[in-house]
Protein backbone atom coordinates (compact mmCIF):
# COMPACT_ATOMS: atom_id res chain seq x y z
CA UNK A 1 0.00 0.00 0.00
CA UNK A 2 1.05 3.43 -0.75
CA UNK A 3 1.40 6.39 1.57
CA UNK A 4 -0.49 9.39 0.81
CA UNK A 5 0.13 12.86 1.69
CA UNK A 6 -1.91 15.54 0.84
CA UNK A 7 -0.91 19.00 0.79
CA UNK A 8 -3.67 20.97 1.76
CA UNK A 9 -3.86 24.76 1.63
CA UNK A 10 -6.32 27.41 3.56
CA UNK A 11 -7.62 30.22 2.84
CA UNK A 12 -6.35 33.69 5.04
CA UNK A 13 -6.92 37.04 5.11
CA UNK A 14 -3.45 39.20 5.86
CA UNK A 15 -4.01 41.26 9.37
CA UNK A 16 -0.98 42.78 9.44
CA UNK A 17 -0.37 46.08 6.88
CA UNK A 18 2.87 46.34 7.84
CA UNK A 19 3.47 42.59 6.39
CA UNK A 20 2.90 41.37 2.62
CA UNK A 21 3.91 38.33 1.12
CA UNK A 22 5.61 37.35 -2.60
CA UNK A 23 4.20 33.80 -2.42
CA UNK A 24 2.20 32.86 -6.04
CA UNK A 25 -0.04 30.69 -5.06
CA UNK A 26 -0.89 29.80 -8.43
CA UNK A 27 2.43 27.57 -8.48
CA UNK A 28 1.60 25.39 -5.33
CA UNK A 29 -0.36 22.78 -7.66
CA UNK A 30 2.36 22.32 -10.13
CA UNK A 31 4.98 22.41 -7.28
CA UNK A 32 2.70 19.56 -5.52
CA UNK A 33 2.88 17.52 -8.81
CA UNK A 34 6.64 17.85 -9.14
CA UNK A 35 6.78 16.46 -5.55
CA UNK A 36 4.58 13.15 -6.45
CA UNK A 37 6.89 12.75 -9.51
CA UNK A 38 9.66 12.56 -6.95
CA UNK A 39 8.52 10.49 -4.88
CA UNK A 40 6.27 8.40 -6.84
CA UNK A 41 8.22 5.95 -7.25
CA UNK A 42 9.01 5.21 -3.80
CA UNK A 43 5.70 4.64 -3.09
CA UNK A 44 4.81 7.73 -2.00
CA UNK A 45 1.70 9.74 -3.65
CA UNK A 46 1.62 13.60 -2.96
CA UNK A 47 -1.49 15.48 -3.44
CA UNK A 48 -3.19 19.03 -3.68
CA UNK A 49 -6.20 20.68 -2.43
CA UNK A 50 -7.92 23.20 -1.64
CA UNK A 51 -9.78 24.06 0.98
CA UNK A 52 -10.40 27.77 1.14
CA UNK A 53 -13.72 28.09 3.28
CA UNK A 54 -11.31 27.68 6.07
CA UNK A 55 -9.98 31.28 6.58
CA UNK A 56 -6.85 31.59 9.03
CA UNK A 57 -5.80 35.03 10.20
CA UNK A 58 -1.91 35.59 8.79
CA UNK A 59 -0.04 38.56 10.59
CA UNK A 60 3.67 37.25 9.49
CA UNK A 61 5.28 34.60 7.90
CA UNK A 62 4.43 31.99 10.50
CA UNK A 63 1.20 32.44 10.28
CA UNK A 64 1.88 32.03 6.89
CA UNK A 65 3.15 27.93 7.49
CA UNK A 66 -0.53 27.47 9.72
CA UNK A 67 -2.36 27.88 6.35
CA UNK A 68 -0.84 24.58 4.63
CA UNK A 69 -1.66 21.69 6.12
CA UNK A 70 -0.39 18.26 5.84
CA UNK A 71 -1.94 15.07 6.18
CA UNK A 72 -1.14 11.28 5.96
CA UNK A 73 -3.51 8.71 7.12
CA UNK A 74 -0.96 5.81 7.62
CA UNK A 75 0.87 8.03 9.78
CA UNK A 76 -2.13 9.02 11.71
CA UNK A 77 -1.46 12.71 11.02
CA UNK A 78 -4.81 13.72 10.07
CA UNK A 79 -4.41 17.77 9.51
CA UNK A 80 -0.96 19.22 10.90
CA UNK A 81 -0.11 22.61 10.26
CA UNK A 82 3.11 22.70 8.43
CA UNK A 83 4.53 24.97 10.90
CA UNK A 84 3.85 22.16 13.65
CA UNK A 85 5.85 19.74 11.23
CA UNK A 86 8.74 21.46 10.56
CA UNK A 87 8.87 24.01 13.09
CA UNK A 88 10.86 27.34 12.77
CA UNK A 89 11.30 28.62 9.02
CA UNK A 90 15.06 28.06 8.50
CA UNK A 91 15.24 30.72 5.20
CA UNK A 92 11.66 32.10 4.92
CA UNK A 93 11.19 30.05 1.97
CA UNK A 94 7.53 28.65 1.10
CA UNK A 95 7.55 26.17 -1.23
CA UNK A 96 11.45 24.86 0.03
CA UNK A 97 9.43 24.79 3.60
CA UNK A 98 6.58 22.47 1.69
CA UNK A 99 8.93 20.49 0.60
CA UNK A 100 10.56 20.16 4.10
CA UNK A 101 7.46 19.03 5.77
CA UNK A 102 6.44 16.57 2.78
CA UNK A 103 9.87 14.80 3.13
CA UNK A 104 9.14 14.95 7.03
CA UNK A 105 6.18 13.13 6.79
CA UNK A 106 7.80 10.60 4.05
CA UNK A 107 10.68 9.59 5.42
CA UNK A 108 10.57 10.25 9.14
CA UNK A 109 7.08 10.43 10.70
CA UNK A 110 8.16 9.34 13.75
CA UNK A 111 10.34 12.99 14.58
CA UNK A 112 6.66 14.66 13.97
CA UNK A 113 4.96 16.09 17.43
CA UNK A 114 2.24 13.93 17.75
CA UNK A 115 -1.33 15.93 17.75
CA UNK A 116 -2.69 17.19 21.24
CA UNK A 117 0.86 17.38 22.49
CA UNK A 118 1.51 20.06 24.87
CA UNK A 119 4.45 21.76 22.80
CA UNK A 120 3.45 24.70 21.36
CA UNK A 121 5.11 24.41 17.51
CA UNK A 122 3.24 27.00 15.63
CA UNK A 123 1.15 30.55 16.27
CA UNK A 124 -2.33 30.00 17.40
CA UNK A 125 -3.58 28.68 14.09
CA UNK A 126 -6.27 26.41 16.00
CA UNK A 127 -4.41 23.00 15.17
CA UNK A 128 -4.16 21.58 18.84
CA UNK A 129 -1.02 21.67 18.69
Amino acid sequence: MQKEITVVLYGYKVTNSEWSHNINFEELGAFVDSLHGDLNSLGITVSYLEETKNILEVNGYGDLLNIVRLRSPKDNISNLCLGHIIGQSANCDFLEDIRRGVSRIAFAPEMIEPEGSNKVVCHNCGCGC
